[in-house]
């Protein structure tokens, strides 16, 4: 930086007090401040301030202004607002220092005229800077002779456009508002007089003179506007086109900022001001700016447009809203659908959601509405049906907007409307019915508007939701024949009546609206609704009645009216059906409250169905009077006294088969109606009616009729609808199973292919093309004719059986997508019934059907859907039935089918290969466990009495040896015989993690199986099975609940059989190489440290002289091997037989390691042990350096006593390791160490040893290869030296084995 530069020079002159040699942390409050890091530089200013508060110091003061001034102008361009911020706090902080006297030095640290070229950027940029500072201080506006020149600067700085561009003026522009008026007309006024006359010059001049006017207008009077540009009015005919100019420049400068410019704003506001709007509007935007085909100008007309609305009376609103910028806009709104297009739809929401949040007339508030929404295309409003601007209104313009909605879609305006057309449906726009087209799109529009008003979280009454259903519904099954005020929807007759794709459309959006009503909240503010809310009750109305109750009122109304008329009329049949339904609901309502939750079920089932009878009623025909007689069969008091038949089904029956047709209806209303049912009938759901929903689950009744007639049904309603969708989602699929179907009709269907052979040969013998070698006559043109004529035949015929098979597989494929959904959904209600039932008996009935869909699923490679099915069912599987807390109670009649099913699920996850299913299966095994302990039984024997001591210790014992109805026996055996296969089957699917599962749920049964799983430590098929068995028992053992079982002499030979087996494992043991046997070892001395711990603290009467013997050989080479965690294992169980592992000693003495330093020093020489004269004196004849002497040198590895190496010995730190990381420096690859460290080699080492190292360094460096040469013996020059290194290694490795030392048994 330019300040930082020049600090050091000028700051020693100007310094004469010594400011800069105080201290450091001083001068990094500058550098901080010049950081990039935003958070650096403000914490910096402040700690700057605390300095110079506390410090109060007029040379650090004066020091600081000096450094903040120049940084001003510095390079970077983050550390220039860093400097502008910190002065301008200083000058707040410290009112003492003259403004003017901060403003000149400014000036004359940044002089324009004085500067080089180069630096006239940043001397700009401080000046701009420097009175930034001046302005935020807040100390500005009350000097004047700085305000003068701080006004003086900026006119002068705004010359410099290239580097500063419009910031001088904005900065102009912010002083002048913060001005008094007073100022502004004694000092300010002169000097900006010559930038006001010329404010149609720039946009920057244009909004001085506009913010000026704005805030001062006693002084910018007509009269002095008309002396200063010529006229008294800035918005008029004669200043419009250069105001427009001013406008379009200002829009295209700050296209990138995407807002509107802030002159185009005020100038808006002046017009206003100057009645002059609709001259502005018109002739201006409209006129001009229109025109002009550019982005960023018809941007800023619509931010105009939205920008106006708060300002705007109701007449200026209306005649804006019907102009030619809301077209415009409607045009831009229609012709950038494209996802990649710029699309200002949401910022003009905003400003409309703005406008309606702040306006209180509600006159203006109706206007804003109903003008965006006549703005259209042919027909179809632009504004968007589902927009949320509507939650603004007031409850008084919700409820006009309602009525002017209903209006227009009985007496469409079109001359109303803006409406307009795209290019391309000018070009391919069909004169036939063009006002029945916008009719059309404008009622469907209409009606989607007055659904969403009610699923809006506006603010509304019940009155008004009554009266939009009633609307929506009257519309899409009713047609008024003559006016009526009996009915409000009749009031008023269609100026077009509506045809059958208006009623479609009504009846679409109706069932969408009911599906809002069905989930809506209770609204009112009275107690009894605030009541309801809490309880989360929806679908009611404060009183507690349906909202589609009253639907079905209002319907049964209409139907009895002569003024109207159903658009489908009903039979005979059909208006009985709809009389005995009313009925039906009515005796319903009269029900006692104790059968609350089936009479709800029963209601609102009835009643969507009588609502769905205007939909379809044929299908809905037989739905609905299978219901009502169950209805009647359900609430018959004959029914309650006796017993039906059991061939005849029972009315849950009848409903559940109802429930499942429903589930396969397209619509989600239905489905969702149908689960909530569904919900409430639990409690009577019998065994028939819950296996009537598990045969759809089961795989293997898939091809069953009944199943593919539930699902044809759904496929035929929507395998059109869905047609488009499946092929988008299942494209690759679909790609793929074409691809694999057409190989398999190459490779399935070779007789069809020599059928069309045989036949093709036959069209050719028959026009005699194959006797053409045998005759030389040829064939003429007619008989050629036809026998292509027959050719061709023959393969369009071929040609439809390819298609016809294709389309065959298109079709299963289809349905078995259909049909996977299905199962899907009835998923949901097995899932209802587990967690609101979860003491129901039947819930037993429901584990093997899931099981069986697991397991399918998983033996087949499926698809996503399959896949998503698979997750589905076993979420539900281990959450809704095994997790479950509460279960079955009452399971007396049940003990010897559960235990029998016990036997069955682990007998099959013994009997499976994988080992997901298995798991599944085992615990299923594991639920039925809990519910048969969990059960009491008058026949239980009663539990064992416990030791006082026991009994004291731990309260729930008693629970814990309560068997409930769980036949021990029968139970142990079982799972006995599957602990067994998995202990001694080499490929079982069985895992630990069951067994520890069953452990710790059960401890009960722990006792029966813990002696297969000791006798398992030597038994196991594997060393594998042997470790798991181990691992297993260490887990029981550590389980507290397993002493209540057992007593003292059953838990004491309990411990002396364990240890026994796990000696005899250990003592079988060989080298541990391979993993399995490492992890045998492993698990085998966790359970033996328990074990000898156990033995320990409880003082067990227990022979450990065959186990320390075991223990003592494991330490040898051969043993554990070098594995650290074997090692530690081991060593924590030797502890408890009072054997510690060696300490290891610390490295040897001063002298022996400066000896050794010399050694090292003295590299790249031959020692004296290593002439050829003194050879035989220095070394032992096996060639190994002998023990220390009285220099200090180490001893060799095979004298040192076993196991004394120190740590540092072992790593190689210190001479006299195993693995000495410096040997190869002092040493050559054939040397020895030698036996002494020598007079000579002390004595020289300190003199010549630095410049020697650097001599072998610079050798090494040019690749010289002497030095080692001469190190070599001349007889091991060759294949010696080199293969010397890894014989070298291996001798290390052994000597460290061999090093290890026995443990010593402590005193």
């Amino acid at each position: 930086m330019a300040e930082l530069e020049g600090l050091g020079g000028g700051g020693v002159v100007t310094d004469p007090r010594g400011v800069l040699r105080q201290g450091r942390a001083f001068l990094d409050f500058f550098w901080d401040i010049a950081k990039p890091e935003q958070e650096v530089r403000l914490a910096a200013t402040e700690n700057l301030l605390r300095h110079l508060r506390e410090g109060r110091k007029d040379d650090e003061l004066k020091y600081t202004l000096k450094r903040l001034v120049e940084g001003l102008g510095a390079t970077r361009e983050a550390a220039r607002p860093g400097f502008s911020l910190a002065l301008a706090q200083v000058l707040q902080a410290f009112e003492e220092i003259p403004i003017c006297s901060v403003l000149e030095q400014i000036k004359e640290k940044h002089n324009l005229e004085k500067v080089k070229k180069k630096l006239v950027r940043n001397a700009a940029f401080g000046n701009f800077f420097g009175v930034m500072a001046l302005f935020q201080s807040g100390r500005l506006v009350k000097d004047q002779n700085a305000l003068l020149g701080s006004i003086q600067l900026l006119q002068q700085l705004a010359n410099h456009q290239a580097h500063l561009r419009d910031l001088p003026r904005r900065t102009l522009i912010d002083i002048m508002s913060e001005v008094p008026e007073s100022v502004f007309e004694e000092v300010l006024f002169s000097i900006l007089q010559s930038d006001l006359a010329s404010a149609f010059a720039s946009p920057e001049n244009l909004h001085l003179l506009l913010v000026g006017i704005q805030k001062f207008p006693s002084v910018l009077k007509p009269k002095k506007l008309k002396k200063l540009f010529g006229s008294p009015t800035v918005v008029n005919e004669e200043n419009i086109p250069r105001l427009i100019e001013l406008l379009q420049s200002a829009a295209k400068s700050e296209k990138r900022d995407k807002k509107l410019p802030s002159v185009a704003f005020d100038l808006l506001q002046v017009s206003l001001k100057e009645n002059a709007f609709e001259l502005f509007w018109e002739e201006g935007v409209e006129n001009v700016l229109l025109k002009e085909k550019s982005g960023p100008v018809s941007y800023m007309c619509y931010r105009l447009l939205g920008s106006a609305l708060p300002l705007l009376s109701l007449d200026q609103l209306q005649m804006v809203l019907k102009g030619k910028v809301m077209q415009h806009y409607g045009e831009h709104v229609v012709t950038t659908q494209l996802p990649d297009r710029f699309k200002f739809a949401p910022e003009m929401e905003g400003y409309i959601e703005e406008f309606l949040s702040s306006c209180d007339d509600s006159e203006r508030q109706l206007a804003v509405m109903i003008g965006f929404s006549t703005l259209t295309n042919q027909g179809n409003p632009v504004f968007s049906s589902s927009s949320r601007v509507v939650r603004h209104l007031q409850p008084v313009v919700l409820q006009k907007y309602v009525d002017w909605l209903k209006d227009m879609f009985l007496r469409p305006d079109l001359d109303c409307c803006l409406d307009f057309s795209s290019n391309r449906q000018k070009q391919n726009k069909e004169n036939a019915n063009i006002a029945q087209h916008k009719i059309a799109r404008l009622r469907k529009w209409i009606i989607h508007r007055l659904a969403n008003i009610i699923e809006s979280t506006v603010k509304k009454e019940e009155s008004l939701v009554m009266d939009i259903s009633r609307f929506c519904f009257f519309h899409a099954f009713f047609e008024a024949k003559k006016k009526t005020s009996q009915i409000n929807e009749a009031k008023a007759l269609p100026a077009e009546p509506l045809d059958e794709q208006a009623h479609s459309v009504a009846e679409n959006y109706f069932f969408g609206l009911l599906q809002t009503l069905n989930t809506m909240t209770v609204l009112g503010d009275t107690e009894k609704a605030a009541a309801l809310r809490e309880k989360h009750i929806h679908g009611v109305t404060a009183d507690g009645k349906l909202w589609i109750f009253l639907l079905v009122e209002y319907a049964s109304k209409l139907l009895s009216s002569e003024h109207v008329k159903a658009v489908k009329p009903f039979t005979k049949e059909q208006r009985d059906a709809w009389e005995r339904t009313l009925q039906s609901v009515k005796k319903l309502q009269k029900q006692n409250k104790a059968d609350s939750a089936k009479v709800v079920a029963f209601q609102q089932l009835l009643l969507l169905m009588a609502i769905h009878l205007f939909k379809n009623q044929s299908e809905t025909m037989d739905v609905l009077s299978d219901l009502l007689n169950c209805t009647e069969r359900a609430f018959s008091k004959e029914a309650k006294k006796k017993k039906t038949d059991n061939t005849e089904p029972g009315w849950v029956e009848v409903m559940v088969e109802i429930l499942l047709s429903l589930l396969a209806q397209p619509s989600l209303l239905i489905r969702r109606i149908s689960k909530s049912v569904f919900v409430r009938i639990c409690p009577n759901l019998t065994k028939r009616g819950l296996q009537l929903i598990l045969d759809v689950l089961d795989p293997y009744q898939e091809q069953n009729e009944e199943s593919a007639v539930v699902v044809m049904e759904e496929s035929d309603k929507k395998i059109k609808s869905e047609q488009d969708t499946d092929e988008e989602e299942n494209e690759d699929s679909s790609d793929e199973g074409d691809s694999e179907s057409d190989s398999g009709d190459e490779e399935k269907n070779e007789e069809v292919d020599d059928d069309f052979r045989s036949q093709l040969m036959n069209v050719l013998q028959a026009g005699n093309s194959l006797a053409a070698d045998e005759s030389d006559e040829e064939l003429d043109d007619e008989a050629m004719m036809a026998l292509d004529k027959n050719i061709s035949a023959l393969f369009a015929e071929q040609q439809k059986r390819v298609q016809a098979k294709k389309d065959e597989k298109d079709r299963i494929r289809k349905e078995k997508i259909l049909r996977r959904d299905y199962k899907i959904k009835v998923l949901d209600l097995i899932e209802a019934f587990l967690t609101k039932q979860s003491e129901n008996p039947l819930v037993f009935d429901i584990i093997e059907p899931l099981l069986r869909v697991i397991e399918q699923c998983m033996s087949t490679d499926s698809d996503k859907q399959e896949v998503d099915f698979l997750k589905k069912t076993a979420n539900i599987f281990r959450n809704s039935l095994c997790r479950m807390r509460q279960y079955c109670k009452r399971v007396d009649d049940l003990q010897e089918d559960l235990h029998a099913f016990v036997e069955r699920l682990v007998k099959k996850a013994c009997k499976h290969t994988d080992s997901s299913v298995a798991l599944y299966y085992f615990s299923a095994s594991l639920y039925l466990l809990k519910v048969l302990k969990g059960n009491t039984s008058d026949k239980s024997s009663i539990p064992t009495p416990l030791p006082e001591k026991q009994n004291s210790t731990i309260p729930q014992a008693s629970q814990l040896l309560s068997t409930g109805c769980l036949d021990m026996e029968r139970v142990t055996a079982v799972y006995q015989q599957a602990l067994t296969q998995f202990l001694t089957k080499r490929n079982s699917a069985l895992t630990s993690s069951m067994f520890h599962d069953l452990f710790r749920r059960f401890p009960i049964m722990c006792k029966p199986l813990v002696d297969t799983l000791v006798k398992s430590i030597t038994a196991g098929a594997r060393q594998h099975q042997q470790a798991q068995a181990c691992l297993l028992l260490r887990n029981v053992l550590l389980l507290r609940e397993l002493k209540l079982f057992m007593t003292e002499e059953e838990w004491e030979e309990l411990i002396r059989e364990s240890i026994s087996q796990v000696t005899k494992s250990l003592k079988a043991v060989g080298k541990c190489v391979l993993k399995a046997e490492k992890e045998k070892v492993a698990k085998s001395l966790e359970l033996l440290n328990l074990l000898l711990k156990t033995v320990t603290e409880e003082h067990l009467h227990v022979k450990l002289t065959e186990v320390e013997k075991v223990l003592l050989g494991l330490n040898q080479p051969e043993g554990i091997g070098n594995s650290a965690r074997l090692d530690s294992l081991y060593w924590n169980v030797m502890r408890w037989l009072n054997y510690t592992k060696p300490k290891k000693e610390k490295a040897a003495n001063k002298p022996e390691q400066e000896a050794e330093s010399l050694k090292r020093k003295k590299k790249g020489f031959l020692p004296e042990t290593k002439k050829r004269k003194n050879r035989k004196k220095g070394i032992k004849e096996n060639g190994v350096a002998p023990a220390a002497g009285e220099d200090g040198d180490p001893a060799a590895p095979e004298e040192q006593p076993l196991g004394t190496e120190t740590p540092k010995q072992k790593k190689g730190l210190v001479p006299g390791g195993s693995k000495h990381k410096n040997e190869k420096r002092g040493l050559g690859e054939n040397e020895v160490a030698p036996a002494g460290s020598g007079e000579a080699a002390v004595n020289g080492g300190d003199a010549v040893a630095h410049k020697k190292k650097k001599k072998n360094m610079n050798r090494k460096r040019k690749g010289d290869g002497s030095n080692e040469a001469e190190q070599v013996p001349a007889a091991k020059k060759t294949k010696g030296s080199v293969s010397q290194e890894p014989q070298q290694k291996k001798s290390k490795a052994k000597e460290k084995k061999k090093a290890k030392k026995a443990p010593v048994p402590q005193d």
